[in-house]
């Protein structure tokens, strides 16, 4: 049957199930593409999107990130926990960038206690630093929630609280307590601030009085965050530290400049107040010249160091120079040798006359050799009575009055003494004439060549210095001839000494141009330099006009003027009433020495008045209309 049946016939219908087998399976599988291809996209996208997220976070851009949904449970999962990461990252690192970006220890302390206090979701928060082995509060506490403001490990641990934070500091990681305290129950975080060298230097703290349960993660937060906090901490407390300590030795360096000179007093001190006051009226002015005037923490800063160190060249200027009172004082006022050489001369006067005398006279003959004898000892004695009061330099000195200084002089007396032996090496060096034969004759008063000082080569200052300076140099650093000083016209300073005495504010700038000081103090020493300049380019050491000089100079110029005016610890002069010194103001605003505008703030603010209740004597502070002084052109 099998040989004759066709084969056609016999395997039609396998035939045709095989191509609907085929059929159907191409059908299914040009299906199942699409669908495969939908569902690929359902777990990719998301996936994507989160590679995505994972990126901007790794570049710490939280902005562009947003939670992803998928009905895939894991990925959703994953999208929920990035999310997490993302906001933990973004917290930790708002938290580093609000560390870093606080300059202010205190404000930075109360920032760190109110980020725990958000994170673990409590009310109360503290922190203590440990100081001589006690823990001190620094922060305020709350009014309804009193904290112990220091205890240490030797203290009683009676005391739930502080038993809790001592434990709190035993572990280097952060803990979470409930216990009874006042009758309630109250949850702590405690978490140790632990430096790098691995010491204790503090602790931070939450505190709630309702039951809270806190996530190990979160504790583990908080330990990440602790260590950040301990490093700023230490930084900051270290800046405040250098703060503190350039503070007292700025103040160290002023109290030693007025302690070195008496009779300067608290110049030093008095000034830097005053200062302060100018710059804090010009702040609260809200119309005229100061309306746009403000100043930020770190110009207040600034202003306080300048202030503070505006005098600081003096202490290269010798006592001898600043507190000179007579002419002829120098270390010692020379007056009492000139004294000296009169005596000598008034002995031989008398020694000549007994000569006379014992050659055998005439009664008439001694007679006349008596009375010349006085009349020379009491033209001697005038002559010396005047030599004395020119050397105090109350009273101008007149041509005639120089001239019979010049005729004193001319009188001679002998000297059989050697004048270089007891002399040091630096005297002897200024003696370039080889010794005269004894006894030679000198002239009783002699402006001599070792009475000259020259200038040393690392004195001078050149006309092209870095610093700007516009000075008129004297040839000599010191002359000390006596018929010089004597004729000195008006005060007790040569123009050597006077430059000297103004060189203070040059060796003010060159010293603080030398300190590394910050970005933010670098106007230090402009401000502190700038106060001898005048409005009209006139003043020293850099001939400044009004426009190249800061505001802040322009006050400490005032504040040092006032002061100077009103002082009352001064060898040389009385201190001046409030009128006087106003008065002197005025001219010097009219005269475009000082800046009017300021002056002008300077009486409208009742600065002056003020500043005379607290430093000047009763009887100095006289009626006063300001009205009468206040610059036409303010």
């Amino acid at each position: 049957m099998g040989l004759v049946s066709p084969e056609d016939e016999v395997l039609t219908d396998a035939r045709f199930a095989r191509d609907q087998s085929i059929l159907y399976s191409l059908l299914i599988i040009l299906l199942s593409i699409p669908v495969a291809w939908y569902v690929a996209r359902l777990v990719a996208t998301p996936l994507q999107e989160l590679m995505k997220q994972n990126e901007a976070i790794m570049a710490f851009d939280f902005d562009a990130t947003k939670q992803v949904h998928s009905v895939v449970l894991e990925v959703h999962q994953l999208s929920r926990i990035t999310e997490q990461l993302k906001k933990t990252i973004k917290q930790f690192a708002d938290v580093s960038t609000m560390l870093g970006e606080e300059d202010n220890f205190e404000r930075l302390l109360k920032k760190s206690v109110q980020e725990m206090q958000t994170i673990v979701g409590m009310e109360y928060g503290a922190i203590w630093l440990k100081q001589d082995q006690q823990f001190v509060l620094q922060t305020k506490p709350a009014k309804d929630f009193l904290l112990p403001t220091a205890f240490s490990y030797s203290d009683t641990l009676s005391q739930p609280l502080v038993q809790h934070l001592l434990d709190g500091t035993t572990s280097p990681t952060t803990k979470f307590v409930q216990f009874e305290y006042q009758e309630q129950t109250l949850a702590m975080v405690v978490a140790p601030l632990i430096n790098q060298e691995q010491k204790l230097v503090g602790m931070s703290a939450a505190f709630s009085f309702q039951q809270r349960k806190v996530m190990p993660r979160v504790l583990s937060f908080i330990d990440a965050l602790s260590s950040l906090v301990t490093v700023a901490i230490e930084n900051r407390h270290l800046i405040e530290t250098q703060k503190n300590l350039l503070e007292a030795f700025i103040r160290l360096t002023a109290g030693a400049i007025d302690a070195k000179s008496p009779y300067t007093g608290g110049h030093c001190q008095r000034v830097p107040e005053l200062t302060k006051m100018l710059a804090s009226a010009a702040v609260e002015q809200q119309q005229g010249v100061f309306a746009d005037f403000s100043m930020s923490e770190a110009q207040w800063e600034e202003l306080y160091i300048a202030s503070w160190l505006h005098d600081c060249g003096k202490v290269t200027t010798p006592e001898y120079v600043v507190d000179k009172a007579t002419k002829l004082e120098t270390i010692y006022d020379r007056i009492h040798e000139i004294r000296t050489r009169f005596e000598v001369l008034k002995r031989d006067a008398q020694l000549d006359y007994w000569q006379q005398i014992a050659k055998g006279v005439s009664a008439e003959q001694q007679q006349q050799l008596q009375q010349q004898l006085e009349q020379t000892l009491q033209q001697l004695d005038e002559e010396f009575a005047f030599v004395a009061k020119a050397n105090i330099g109350g009273e101008f000195m007149e041509p005639q009055d120089i001239q019979r200084l010049q005729q004193i002089g001319q009188r001679t007396w002998q000297r059989t003494l050697d004048d270089r032996l007891g002399l040091s090496h630096m005297e002897l060096d200024r003696r370039n004439e080889p010794p005269r034969s004894l006894p030679v004759t000198e002239f009783l008063l002699a402006d001599k060549p070792e009475h000259i000082i020259h200038r040393r080569e690392d004195e001078k200052i050149s006309d092209d210095n870095p610093w700007g300076f516009k000075l008129n140099v004297p040839e000599f650093k010191y002359n000390r001839g006596e018929l010089y000083n004597l004729s000195i016209a008006r005060g007790t300073l040569t123009e050597e000494e006077r430059y000297k005495i103004n060189d203070h504010i040059v060796q003010t700038i060159i010293m603080l141009d030398k300190l590394p000081f910050p970005d933010h103090l670098k106007g230090v020493p402009q401000i502190a330099g700038g106060h001898h300049e005048k409005m009209d380019g006139s003043g020293y050491p850099k001939q400044l006009t009004k426009e190249q000089m800061p505001i802040t100079a322009r006050m400490m110029a005032i504040a040092d003027i006032f002061e100077a005016l009103t002082a009352v610890d001064r060898p040389y002069k009385e201190g001046k009433s409030l009128s006087q010194s106003l008065k002197i103001m005025r001219f010097m605003c009219d005269d475009q020495h000082i800046d009017a505008d300021i002056f002008a703030l300077f009486l409208n603010s009742g600065i002056y008045l003020d500043y005379a209740k607290a430093y000047l004597k009763p009887e100095q502070i006289d009626e006063v209309d300001i009205n009468d002084y206040l610059p036409q052109n303010a």
